[in-house]
């Protein structure tokens, strides 16, 4: 039972490209799932993710500062300037571009930490790397949003931060808080809570594509060409920047993950509540997903197999 809820989770990028696909041309089959729960479905996603962790990982991250640094750095510096750098490029619609820059300025996404177990690279990093990225989200996502997207539409920068708190700080806590002092029940909901949050991440995607999905085909080139290219840059960058600080190969795959997969559906949960005017926004996130799940899997394939021939 528990190598099928695995194997149900590992394809991820299934479920989700699946879904979307659906969803353009069905809307109505995953619309349903919307508005509250959208943001409850987040809030269960980041809940799982707490009860991996536990307050002595936090000791861990000091003792291995220089890697998980050169990620976290990379995080924030590589992929908001992309963004921007592509949404200005391809000329995007301003709730478009909104929508990419925010979903830039995302930390990691928790299916990275899947991805690097598949890929052969170090999965302890990866947690910890996400963990860091996370809850410097809650002030680095609000801050370089409002500096790069301030250009498209005003950006509320103290409404994007107490949302982010709200989104992500205070449901990683409470799983943090349920590992310590519910360690059965943690270890009851442990197998099947990766592919809850595989199908929750889904349901959020798919739900935006249908809501939107005759825009989406109106600028698919476009649009999939700046997601597409955002996630391209940033394994490919993470992972050279990791090779020229003379990190291990090992490291070097990690942060590379890291930096290319983003918690989309954080991007798309802020998107709907601090851009509720900008009905577009939240697409980009919902490609992102699917997008960055593709290249990732296959990227992990490829250097699973490197490994393997060797």
């Amino acid at each position: 039972m528990l190598r099928l809820l695995n194997l149900l989770a590992n394809l991820f990028p299934f479920w989700v490209i699946a879904c979307s696909g659906l969803a353009l041309f069905f809307p109505a089959w995953f619309t349903w799932f919307s508005g509250p729960m959208i943001v409850w479905g987040l809030a269960i996603i980041m809940i799982g993710m707490g009860i991996t962790l536990s307050f002595e990982d936090f000791r861990r991250v000091t003792r291995t500062t220089r890697p998980g640094l050169i990620g976290v750095v990379a995080q924030f510096a590589v992929m908001p300037l992309l963004g921007w750098a592509i949404a200005y490029g391809f000329s995007l619609n301003p709730q478009l571009a909104v929508g990419l820059i925010l979903v830039a300025c995302c930390p990691g996404g928790t299916a990275s930490n899947v991805v690097s177990y598949i890929a052969n690279a170090d999965v302890a990093l990866s947690v910890l790397m996400t963990m860091c990225s996370t809850f410097a989200a809650v002030v680095m996502t609000p801050l370089l949003t409002h500096w790069l997207a301030g250009a498209y539409v005003p950006v509320d920068a103290w409404s994007l931060f107490f949302n982010t708190l709200q989104v992500v700080i205070l449901p990683v806590l409470s799983g943090m808080l349920l590992n310590r002092y519910t360690p059965r029940l943690v270890q009851a909901v442990t197998p099947i809570a990766p592919l809850v949050s595989v199908m929750v991440i889904a349901l959020i995607c798919a739900s935006i594509i249908g809501a939107n999905a005759s825009t989406i085909k109106d600028s698919a080139l476009s649009l999939l060409s700046a997601v597409a290219l955002l996630h391209l840059g940033g394994f490919t960058i993470g992972y050279a920047m990791a090779r020229l600080m003379k990190l291990e190969e090992k490291a070097a795959r990690t942060i590379s993950i890291e930096v290319g997969m983003q918690n989309s559906g954080l991007g798309a949960v802020l998107a709907q509540s601090s851009f509720a005017q900008m009905a577009l926004a939240p697409i980009p996130s919902a490609i992102s997903a699917s997008f960055h799940s593709i290249i990732g899997s296959m990227l992990a394939a490829w250097w699973r197999i490197r490994k393997t021939k060797r």
